[in-house]
């Protein structure tokens, strides 16, 4: 019964749960009922907005369709598939932890947060798979052991709410999120290991100078460097390397256009709701002397940060590129496919360490996506067990799967090998 009620809970999605949990969350921190109804509401429009403009990067006609058609016309044959992080959050969720993750990642936060252990009121609450989904790889590891697998769940949340609170004010000074952190489980992961990466890139002789931030561009190019403008073009290279037809390629070119222009707006009316939530929390700890001095911040999705022009770019180039690596990686067995559109989630903090810089961002970028193939790929047996325990429908004429964002998730792997010595 109780796994039942939290499938209905998730199943409900991000933008019924934000505004429930945030006008409730609102009241327990004295916003008041209209203010916090209010507050809910706002974001939860904001974010139907950024799923609508998600929708075209993942849904038909996307970003995801164009990268798919790719690997087709590539001719790619690897026998490892990437089935995407919707049929990995759904294995995550199937798993026999995941009824009991939620109530228990909601009060380690909450732990934390009135410990002072972090800053971070994470309200993603759907998001939580990337947590159960570490607990769930570890429970396949150890042949069913429960406290192993909770331990590994909360070691997994305790480090991705570290990394929300070390990039805090990034996503404030770069993404211009007052008040913001990011614990999204894969952006943390690719952060961990792509912010040292930016930091050596952008030391290097010869591609240390380089600068190629939307500013930049903009300043040189005028009109044709403008964000949307750099989505129609590289969504015109896109559509291009898909084999589309010149009507086709137009249309992929003013789609990727408007999810450059479109996600920034969204973002705005999202900001509206939040702002007095975040005060009202902000003040409630300093009245209980608990947030003096502090930062608090609400954990959003990522997607709140995909929607930057200089992400939206990095993204955009590296989806061909991470096709190239899959063939020519020493070792990588993973054919990329259900989770090249959301390369985007993985490249944030990467993109913020840059400052902008799109070459930077892409060199490191591209280093960071070998590792996730060549970790996906090494994750594959695992991730093949717990879809076959939730009996996951395997994709026609492959017996192992894995995808990017749970296999290749640096986070979710360090830990398996850790418990694998346990």
């Amino acid at each position: 019964m109780l796994l039942s009620a939290v499938k209905y809970i998730i199943n409900l999605g991000p933008t019924v749960m934000l505004p429930i949990t945030l006008t409730i969350i609102g009241i327990i921190f004295g916003q008041g009922f209209k203010k916090a109804f209010k507050s809910g509401i706002t974001i939860g429009i904001g974010f139907v907005g950024i799923n609508l403009v998600i929708g075209l990067l993942t849904g038909p006609g996307g970003l995801g369709e164009a990268a798919q058609k790719m690997v087709t016309n590539f001719g790619l044959h690897l026998n490892i598939i990437d089935v995407g992080w919707p049929a990995a959050a759904a294995i995550a969720w199937a798993s026999p932890i995941a009824a009991i993750m939620i109530p228990i990642a909601m009060l380690v936060n909450l732990g934390m947060l009135f410990t002072k252990l972090t800053n971070v009121l994470d309200v993603d609450i759907w998001n939580y798979w990337h947590f159960t989904a570490a607990g769930a790889t570890v429970y396949v590891l150890t042949d069913g052991n429960w406290i192993l697998a909770i331990l590994a769940a909360v070691l997994y949340e305790v480090v991705v709410f570290k990394i929300a609170d070390r990039t805090a004010s990034m996503v404030e000074n770069f993404f211009g999120l007052e008040g913001v952190s990011l614990p999204t489980g894969s952006t943390a992961a690719c952060g961990l290991i792509g912010i040292p990466i930016v930091k050596l890139v952008s030391k290097i002789p010869g591609i240390k100078n380089l600068k190629a931030d939307p500013e930049s561009i903009q300043k040189k190019f005028g009109i044709f460097g403008e964000p949307m403008m750099l989505g129609l073009v590289l969504g015109l290279i896109i559509g291009a390397l898909a084999g589309y037809d010149i009507g086709g390629i137009f249309k992929m070119g003013i789609t990727m256009g408007a999810v450059m222009m479109l996600m920034l707006r969204m973002v705005k009316i999202l900001m509206e709701g939040l702002i007095p939530l975040s005060e009202s929390v902000k003040n409630f700890l300093q009245k209980r002397n608990l947030g003096e001095n502090r930062k608090i911040t609400i954990g959003l999705d990522a997607a709140v940060s995909v929607g930057h022009p200089a992400v939206m770019a990095t993204a955009l180039v590296l989806v061909p590129i991470t096709i190239f690596l899959a063939v020519v990686l020493p070792g990588n067995q993973v054919l990329p496919f259900g989770d090249l559109a959301t390369i985007c989630f993985y490249v944030a903090f990467i993109v913020g360490a840059a400052k902008g810089n799109i070459i930077h961002s892409v060199i490191s970028g591209t280093i960071v996506m070998a590792f996730v193939l060549l970790m996906a790929t090494n994750i594959a047996p695992f991730h093949t067990m717990m879809a076959n325990q939730a009996h996951f429908t395997m994709p026609k004429g492959t017996s192992n799967i894995s995808s990017l964002d749970l296999g290749g998730n640096f986070l979710n792997w360090i830990i398996v090998k850790i418990f694998q010595f346990i």
